[in-house]
């Protein structure tokens, strides 16, 4: 149990994993302050802790005060702030990039040493893909800043209010196919998203992990093809799986693309493309969830618990009468 004493900064506290890891944090006894651009958008957490366990505050990180201000008394911070796509007001270079060496030499300069910064598996400074090289590179420039950094690459996130079943999950209610971008041959190792939010929440906690990289995945490494497989399988629908070849899933991101200029997520981009070029797995021998002494949940354990809603019928599509 962590000290009543310790104040976590978390940026971008509010979202899909940005709650979880508040959550595991309030549950190991730290004071949280929740540092988003919106505070009312951390609406999850008004429930949770005890009373004045819970901080909120505005803060955006691409402003050198707001950052410096959300640190204030802290006696440790996550970072948590990321984006899949670029718009006209988001970049990756400004988000990836350049936040977390801010908050890094913030740390540094109110000497608060225990910096857990969330990247992603893939990131790579040399990559093709702007978001995994935006990743790479956001990574080097908070250890440049900040020596103790924590590193955590969590492979892609699965969970309840995801953004990769539930995509293709709702895809499949109004599709008769499912895209399989380079042909569903990229692989990927699922992480749990409570298990992410523990590891960070014992990377805060552990000095040893001072200065470490862990990559984070499942206990199974699947195919994009055995993932809408699964998919088509927890929605109880039949729906073909269209492989599409590189060029022509560019082609399609790059339609899809200006939903971004309208406040839309757009269900493919061209970097996303370039990214599911390169297989997304742990590296052999990384330190990983086990290191932190968390046995990995497996997706096919989880789906099946927020999927259904996926069905025709629903939960309930299954008690159907023969």
């Amino acid at each position: 149990m962590a000290r009543s004493d310790s104040l976590v900064t978390v940026f971008g506290g509010s979202g899909f994993l940005g709650s979880q890891v508040v959550r595991a944090l309030l549950r190991d006894g730290h004071r949280v302050r929740i540092a988003v651009r919106h505070p009312n958008l951390a609406f999850e957490s008004q429930t949770q802790g005890r009373v004045g366990q819970i901080q909120r505050v505005a803060c955006d990180v691409r402003d050198d005060t707001q950052v410096a201000a959300a640190l204030e008394g802290a006696t440790a911070a996550v970072n948590l702030v990321g984006v899949l796509f670029e718009s006209p007001w988001q970049s990756f270079s400004a988000l990836h990039g350049d936040a977390p060496e801010r908050i890094a030499k913030a740390c540094a300069k109110r000497g608060i040493s225990r910096l857990a910064h969330v990247s992603a598996l893939g990131a790579d400074a040399g990559s093709s893909s702007k978001y995994a090289r935006t990743k790479g590179e956001g990574e080097i420039r908070a250890r440049a800043a900040l020596k103790s950094t924590t590193v955590v690459r969590p492979s892609v996130i699965f969970g309840r209010g995801d953004g990769l079943l539930n995509r293709f999950a709702s895809l499949a209610t109004v599709s008769p196919a499912l895209p399989m971008p380079g042909g569903g041959e990229t692989r990927f190792q699922p992480v749990y998203v409570g298990d992410v939010a523990e590891a960070v929440s014992r990377t805060v906690d552990d000095p040893t992990a001072a200065g470490k990289t862990y990559e984070l995945g499942g206990p199974e490494v699947l195919t994009l093809r055995q993932i809408l497989e699964l998919v088509n399988h927890e929605t109880r629908r039949d729906r073909a799986l269209l492989p599409l070849p590189a060029a022509a899933a560019s082609a399609l991101g790059l339609m899809l693309e200006p939903l971004s200029w309208v406040g839309l997520a757009p269900p493919l981009t061209r970097d996303q493309v370039a990214l599911l070029k390169v297989d997304n797995v742990v590296s052999q021998g990384a330190p990983g969830l086990a290191d932190l002494g968390i046995e990995a949940t497996g997706v096919e354990a989880i789906a099946p618990t927020y999927l259904w809603r996926y069905r025709v019928g629903g939960q309930f599509a299954d008690m159907a009468p023969a």
